[in-house]
């Protein structure tokens, strides 16, 4: 289960005062902070629409989230954001590391469809990236949370205080698509293209193994590798194995990726749920994200190897997650064929990663919105019943609220970074491939998914 997904809730520490010059820039980036126009609201009225125009809608308005909801100066994601609040109002608030770069990746979408100017998005992406790069780094990888006005580390847990490898592989998938699409030749998508390189090239993924054949979560120069936290497993860090493989600089083997992430518990499953066979992963399958999150780049489509077809794996998933909430063992009002969808999110006791076997009766609206493109019909089902049921009880100012529960008449006042992203991201891709095209293009993604044994029609011939 991802240390990350487990209480995000309230890590904050108060930055010291701003210089006059980070004022300055906080003055003149608030003023570069265009408004995207928001969705009618009526949420009946919404639900009536065709597929496109309400895709749209609901992309357009979740997108709000990393672009009026950012942060004031580096216009990097807050973790999370509460209804009806101002992103002004929470300038101590912590920027999340791998939020940012689903958010960077929102960008790309905003301006490939006109809601913000391409222009736009290359100036908050070059606000994002003075920060990124004048932050403190441990071995090149990012700490989990960051101050989004100095890039000071904020500590998620007493030894969790630094390097935490998979938000930065969050990070760096989003940053290698806006390598891909600002490819213009000016000097401005030039000097963008050159920042994410280094911070790219930066990262010592090797030194992240120990020497040994897994790669390891986090390390702290105050507490060194206390975490002892090796990335074993199913789950949502497919990515960090790609990249970590991709680097030109601090590349591992494919020993790394065979012995460590697909050796570990968990990883080959084989069994049925509700007469759905599961290659991979824990029982029932676990959270939604680890179907979305590693591959809002990775295109599963065609991409296998020795394991898995991926594709395959992520639709019988979601399948086995919608499965149990039609079947709804613990007869939590609500569930059904029209209201499914299980992940890590809030609920009326906090946070958890609710799955079908840790579930309380809390639906996430990401799990099955971020899900589109797996099984597009029942979602849209999904998604029209969620307007016109519930409404402006879940349908608000960001997108969709993280969560609520019939059950304990219950509904979140929040928004987070990790669920808002996929379902923009997530979307696109059904509705145009826009990540997967950009991803899955990289040469070094390219070499590294070759490297480890994958095969993908996106696979070009290797170069000789």
């Amino acid at each position: 289960m991802r240390k990350s997904k487990v209480s995000r809730a309230t890590s904050s520490a108060a930055p010291s005062s701003p210089s006059s010059k980070v004022r300055s820039t906080q003055k003149a980036g608030r003023a570069r902070t265009s408004t995207v126009r928001a969705a009618p609201k009526d949420p009946k009225r919404l639900a009536a629409l065709q597929d496109d125009a309400l895709l749209e809608i609901v992309q357009r308005q979740t997108f709000r989230y990393f672009w009026e909801g950012a942060h004031p100066v580096s216009g990097l994601a807050f973790d999370r954001r509460t209804s009806g609040t101002s992103a002004d109002d929470a300038v101590e608030d912590p920027v999340t590391i791998g939020g940012s770069g689903f958010g960077v990746m929102t960008l790309i979408v905003g301006a490939e469809r006109g809601w913000i100017e391409r222009d736009a998005a290359l100036e908050r992406l070059g606000r994002m990236l003075d920060v990124l790069v004048s932050a403190r780094r441990y071995h090149g990888a990012f700490p989990h949370f960051m101050n989004g006005r100095t890039g000071e580390t904020i500590a998620f847990s007493p030894n969790d205080d630094a390097a935490d490898l998979v938000e930065t592989s969050l990070l760096m998938m989003g940053l290698l698509c806006a390598r891909e699409y600002f490819n213009r030749d000016t000097r401005e998508e030039a000097a963008t293209r050159s920042k994410i390189t280094m911070l790219w090239d930066e990262v010592e993924w090797s030194w992240f193994t120990q020497g040994r054949d897994v790669l390891y979560w986090h390390w702290s120069p105050a507490h060194g590798w206390a975490m002892d936290h090796a990335i074993r497993g199913w789950n949502e860090c497919l990515i960090t194995y790609v990249l970590a493989a991709s680097s030109s600089r601090h590349s591992v083997g494919p020993a790394v990726y065979h012995r460590g992430f697909a050796s570990g518990p968990g990883f080959r499953n084989g069994k049925s749920w509700y007469d759905i066979e599961l290659p991979l992963g824990m029982a029932y399958g676990g959270p939604l994200f680890f179907a979305h999150y590693s591959f809002c780049g990775l295109d599963p489509r065609g991409l296998t190897d020795r394991y898995a077809d991926y594709w395959e794996q992520n639709v019988r998933h979601v399948h086995i997650n919608r499965a149990h909430c039609v079947a709804n063992p613990k007869k939590f009002p609500g569930y059904g064929d029209s209201c499914w969808g299980l992940t890590a999110s809030d609920d009326p006791a906090g946070y958890s990663a609710h799955a079908p076997d840790n579930d309380n009766g809390t639906i996430s609206p990401t799990a099955a919105l971020s899900s589109l493109p797996y099984d597009p019909a029942a979602v849209m089902t999904v998604l029209r019943h969620f307007l016109k049921r519930h409404g402006t009880r879940v349908w608000r100012d960001l997108g969709f609220v993280d969560a609520f529960c019939e059950a304990e008449d219950w509904c979140a006042d929040t928004f987070l970074a990790i669920d808002q992203g996929p379902i923009v991201v997530m979307t696109e891709n059904h509705r145009t491939g826009l990540l997967w095209n950009l991803f899955m293009a990289v040469p070094e993604v390219q070499a590294g998914l070759r490297r480890l044994g994958f095969v993908s029609p996106r696979l070009h011939a290797e170069r000789t």
